[in-house]
């Protein structure tokens, strides 16, 4: 899906000429004067390999009544809210100036990637406007030039790593099977399974173990959806597995289990959920796949109640990570239980592929630290944020917080499983992955706009550059003019033959100090500064 982008700046920076050079159609008005572009646009255009759903703005001005500027100030709102990623465009020969920072703090209070555009580059005298860009605090400027043309490089490396944690909705085409791997140990029923699903001997079966050594594919329809079942051979323990056909089978397994949406994996009721079984479910869920549970030869269990029963708390004792899993028992040779099985696998898929809204997940977020605040790491405790949904299948979430890198494990899978139950997402392979809100300008705790402060003393460090400066000019002055200055500050503080001294009147200190010509001065503790007599202190 294409990623919908808000080309955003004050009036008469090129906003339009970045657009239609984007769509690669003269689609937007341009001209030098300020203020031609009222609402906002949109068009498909590219950049390389990248669909862009492109979004041309009215020039932001810091009004608010309701005047014409006001109502397409609302536009531009309108558009920032609307997009993905924001590029935000100065003029780099006019430089930052008043109105680029009134918006630029406007667009940082936007949980939204921020690429900040220095246009207008292709002269010498943008230089100095580049520079500029950087108190704006979004980080390092791209220079272009929509009119040239020159930039896009740099434009398109940025927008790929900008809508890097951006949410893309995948459309489902409906033609596309939903893909169904089934795996198991060997002998544990696979393919029999899948015979009884589609109502046909389609795959050979037998007592035998390994007869299946390739995975082979079974499209079928179920409820007007496609299928697409996917046999594979059985699994053995690693140190089992010695002969180079059956490494080359598990190999097989394995790529069968990555390029699949939902995995039924296959168990004997007597021995369910041993070693191998936990590694084939392990192996799902590091993959992302939505998986189902199957008990089979079900018919045979004298206690299906109990016996089930015991088989979910092993389930979730031994599988936390998968827990609610669906758990379907069942018998492949009888039918019985095998109705059950394709909704819970269309059920897994479905909650596999949801999408949270961002209002929903920080709501939870401030709940849920409530509820259980952040540790203290060295004393210093770990602020969460924001948290937004980039992709489903499986859900992923992205996490701002103030220590991303100090966040314990067990808090994080404290949020996992809190997201899971809040939201309705049992057994669901969950990905939270934790950012540091500094490294994101538009984030709070990011960079700074302004100049960078001097970290020492703060009483010394202005004095230390006053006096290194004055000393470099003493340096670079002729031999007799510096010597004169040398002499100079040697000689004591003496005028008309008198030393100076200081009068106290009226409670008041005063200091002779010698005149810029001779002449004799009078300088207050208050600073101020009384001429005096020349060649002698006044009295």
């Amino acid at each position: 899906m294409a990623l919908k982008v808000a080309i955003v700046g004050r009036p008469n920076v090129g906003k339009s000429t970045l657009f239609n050079r984007l769509v690669g159609k003269r689609l937007a008005l341009v001209d030098d004067r300020p203020g031609v572009t009222r609402d906002r646009r949109y068009a498909d255009g590219n950049i390389g390999d990248m669909d862009l759903t492109l979004i041309d703005t009215a020039g932001y001005e810091d009004v608010t009544d309701e005047s014409l500027e006001a109502r397409m100030r609302e536009q531009t709102e309108a558009a920032i809210d609307d997009a993905e990623l924001i590029l935000f465009m100065m003029d780099a020969r006019e430089g930052v100036t008043s109105l680029d920072r009134i918006f630029a703090e406007r667009l940082r209070k936007v949980h939204k990637p921020i690429i900040l555009l220095a246009n207008k580059s292709e002269s010498r005298e943008s230089g100095g406007g580049v520079g500029e860009a950087h108190a704006l605090g979004f980080g390092e400027p791209v220079a272009i030039s929509a009119e040239h043309g020159e930039g896009m490089a740099d434009l398109y490396a940025a927008l790929r790593a900008g809508s890097e944690d951006i949410f893309v909705e995948e459309i489902d085409e409906p033609d596309k099977p939903i893909r169904i791997a089934v795996i198991g140990r060997p002998n544990a029923g696979k393919s029999t399974l899948i015979n009884r699903l589609i109502g046909d001997d389609r795959l050979l079966t037998g007592p035998e173990a390994g007869i299946t050594r390739d995975s082979i594919s079974v499209d079928w329809t179920f409820e007007g959806k496609n299928i697409r079942l996917i046999d594979t051979a059985g699994m053995r323990r690693k140190a089992r597995v010695q002969e180079k056909l059956e490494k080359l089978s598990v190999a097989d397994t394995i790529r069968a289990i990555t390029f699949a949406e939902v995995v039924i994996l296959v168990m004997d009721k007597d021995d369910a959920f041993d070693t191998q079984d936990l590694q084939l479910a392990d192996l799902v869920e590091r993959e992302g796949r939505a998986l189902v549970y199957v008990a089979s030869k079900w018919d045979l269990e004298d206690e299906p109640q109990s016996r089930l029963a015991k088989l979910k708390t092993l389930a979730e004792d031994k599988l936390p990570q998968l827990k609610g899993s669906p758990f379907v028992a069942l018998s492949s040779h009888s039918g019985r239980g095998v109705d059950r099985l394709m909704p819970a696998v269309l059920q897994a898929y479905d909650t596999w592929s949801v999408k949270v809204k961002t209002k929903d997940l920080n709501t939870w977020l401030s709940m849920a630290t409530q509820r259980h605040p952040p540790p203290a790491v060295d004393g210093k405790r770990i602020k969460p944020k924001y948290i937004a949904q980039t992709k489903a299948r499986p859900p992923t979430f992205v996490l701002m917080a103030n220590r991303a890198e100090a966040m314990p494990d067990h808090y994080k899978r404290y949020l996992v499983n809190s997201i899971r139950e809040s939201f309705d997402l049992p057994g669901t392979p969950i990905r939270l992955n934790v950012k540091s809100s500094g490294a994101n300008p538009y984030a709070e705790g990011g960079a700074k706009s302004g100049p960078e402060r001097y970290k020492g003393d703060a009483k010394t460090a202005p004095r230390r550059v006053k006096k290194a400066e004055k000393e470099e000019a003493l340096s670079k002055l002729p031999g007799k003019a510096l010597e004169q200055k040398k002499t100079r500050k040697a000689q004591p503080k003496v005028l008309g033959g008198l030393k100076a001294s200081a009068s106290k009147k009226a409670g008041s200190s005063v200091a002779i100090q010698k005149g810029a010509r001779g002449g004799a001065r009078q300088v207050s503790r208050s600073g101020r500064i009384r001429t005096g007599q020349k060649g002698g202190a006044k009295k």
